[in-house]
């Protein structure tokens, strides 16, 4: 399902910057309503059928709330912005299975996406409530500077939707600096231990050279002592 749902994100994603930004009229409000509810069905498709195939059911179901959320509340018209929150869970699913070295990657990928994400989010909340986020330029800049902990202060929202969706910025911010953090903490372990081995491998091989040539040096003076032994016993003989 890796592929059908990112192809189904990326048409919510499209659908869902239109409905905001375009404000279509006729047919083109339609198109993208439609799209909206056929990507929900997608995801609502594989949320059942992961509950279904899951060993423990019971145990996968709480451990998995955000993703029932997802695919609840966005039946509820007042809600519709948690559809943003399906493209993000999306990505967090698929970072398990990812190696640390396209981790810098994904960070940089989904920070951008964060950001317009929550921009067209909070833009959807604010535009009509009489706030000083009044275009998708403010939204992108207030969802910037609140995802780094800025915080400048010109633009904020004043509704409670709006409000939520600071909340989860300002959390997914903070994550993702651990990511960053976490992440190069890792190399530089990795990297010391690497150190570290080629150090110890060097040592190891120092020390059997000096064993290889002690024993060499033993069996020279073993034969060296062995040769000079019968020369000895014919000088003792001699008259």
């Amino acid at each position: 399902m890796e592929w059908p749902l990112t192809i189904a994100a990326c048409a919510l994603l499209a659908a869902y910057a239109t409905q905001i930004l375009a404000k279509p009229q006729g047919v083109l409000e339609t198109v993208a309503e439609v799209v909206l509810w056929l990507t929900w069905a997608v995801f609502v498709v594989d949320y059942i059928v992961r509950l279904s195939l899951a060993e423990h059911r019971w145990r996968w179901f709480y451990r998995h709330l955000l993703d029932l959320a997802i695919v609840v509340l966005p039946m509820l018209r007042p809600l519709r912005l948690m559809r943003f929150l399906t493209v993000l869970a999306l990505i967090q699913r698929t970072t398990g299975s990812m190696l640390r070295v396209k981790v810098a990657i994904y960070t940089v990928g989904a920070t951008v996406l964060t950001v317009v994400l929550a921009g067209l989010a909070v833009l959807d909340a604010e535009q009509n409530s009489g706030g000083p986020i009044k275009n998708f330029a403010d939204a992108i800049w207030w969802a910037f500077v609140t995802i780094t902990t800025v915080g400048y202060g010109d633009y904020y929202p004043v509704t409670v939707t709006g409000r939520i969706v600071a909340v989860g910025l300002m959390i997914g911010g903070n994550a993702l600096i651990g990511v960053v953090t976490a992440t190069l903490a890792s190399w530089i372990v990795e990297r010391v231990s690497l150190e570290a081995e080629k150090t110890a491998s060097a040592t190891e091989s120092q020390v059997e050279s000096l064993r290889s040539e002690v024993a060499e040096l033993k069996d020279m003076i073993r034969a060296l002592d062995s040769a000079r032994r019968p020369q000895l016993s014919t000088d003792n003989d001699a008259p």
